[in-house]
């Protein structure tokens, strides 16, 4: 199918009063990623950077440093919302998000070992860059190897038996964890700590474009399956009458989701809310209709993600806050809002 009949079939199914939404997400995307390389405990004047030598301290602290930084945050937030919003719709439950099958808590694993017993498994020559993102991805692989073994190639008994299986794979996951934690020493118990509570401070670009790369391409594979997510909210058997093939859809959106959530988490830590709320907002903002609800969960997820990055990072300079916990400070409430929401309705 051509690139030109994909944007035709999107645009049928789009409103104007959504495309107009997308647009003003995509210009806070935009307006918000200056914002976040400008300012900082090091600011910014781009207009006079540009005119400076590009071996000058600020080139180097902008773009090794910040711009990386801003733009791995930006992925983690797309990450998060468009795989927040599938799961939400392939689930038909509000409440699901990107932690709800287990896979950020098989990387948070995979990260976990190797921070506290890496030392004894890896020479010092190869305890480098790439092995905290490598181990959390090998754990996030894992959960989602289980969950599909679990679940005979998430076909079998339909959605809530995987959902269920997917909490109890994500129980084993977090028991891993905490025998982790227990065995830590007080250093390793506070990278540990830290790492959980998440940040973007150790972003390069040797280390987040192969990410970066494999992020963009695993969205656009799951962008087009928009439409057969809306007719999956009629239940399985409407949308197989439909010609929906639920079990090929199952497989991809739960790959798509561990892939992205996998890569995020691995460069990211432990960051939450965003998966739940981001797709609450743009479904209250503009609609249900996931042709809309999945590239504006990921344009505000991005927004959002680097918004908090950036209060990360001027609220108590020189130091920095860690991520998670503004995230988590913003979308504690709007949970407590949205239960109370649903027990009314």
């Amino acid at each position: 199918m051509s690139f030109f009949s994909l944007e035709q079939k999107w645009f049928k199914f789009v409103k104007s009063s959504q495309i107009k939404l997308l647009t003003f997400f995509l210009i806070a995307l935009i307006s918000i990623f200056f914002l976040s390389v400008t300012l900082g405990s090091f600011d910014f004047n781009l207009r006079d950077l540009l005119s400076r030598k590009s071996d000058s301290l600020d080139s180097i602290v902008l773009f090794e440093i910040r711009i990386p930084r801003v733009l791995l945050a930006a992925f983690v937030g797309a990450s998060l919302g468009i795989s927040g919003a599938s799961l939400q719709g392939l689930f038909r439950n509000p409440l699901a998000d990107p932690g709800l099958i287990g896979v950020s808590a098989g990387a948070a694993l995979g990260a976990s070992f190797v921070i506290v017993v890496g030392s004894s498994f890896f020479p010092e020559f190869i305890f480098g860059t790439f092995i905290l993102p490598f181990s959390a991805i090998i754990g996030a692989s894992f959960v989602i190897s289980l969950l599909y073994i679990f679940t005979q190639g998430f076909g079998y008994q339909g959605i809530t038996y995987m959902l269920l299986v997917g909490i109890a794979v994500n129980a084993f996951a977090s028991v891993g964890i905490g025998i982790l934690t227990y065995i830590s020493t007080d250093s390793e118990l506070r990278g540990l700590t830290f790492w959980t509570m998440g940040s973007f401070g150790g972003s390069s670009w040797q280390l987040i474009m192969p990410a970066l790369i494999i992020i963009s391409l695993t969205v656009l594979w799951l962008i087009p399956s928009s439409r057969k997510l809306d007719l999956l909210q009629l239940g399985e058997p409407e949308a197989y009458r439909l010609g929906v093939d639920v079990r090929r859809l199952k497989f991809k959106v739960i790959i798509s989701s561990a892939v992205i959530v996998g890569l995020s988490v691995s460069l990211s830590g432990m960051i939450g809310f965003v998966g739940l709320v981001v797709p609450h907002l743009v479904r209250l903002l503009g609609g249900v209709n996931h042709n809309y609800l999945l590239p504006g969960s990921a344009l505000l997820g991005a927004s959002l993600m680097m918004g908090a990055d950036l209060l990360s990072r001027i609220l108590i300079q020189p130091a920095e806050l860690p991520v998670g916990l503004i995230t988590s400070a913003i979308g504690a409430p709007f949970f407590l809002w949205l239960i109370f929401r649903i027990r009314k309705s």
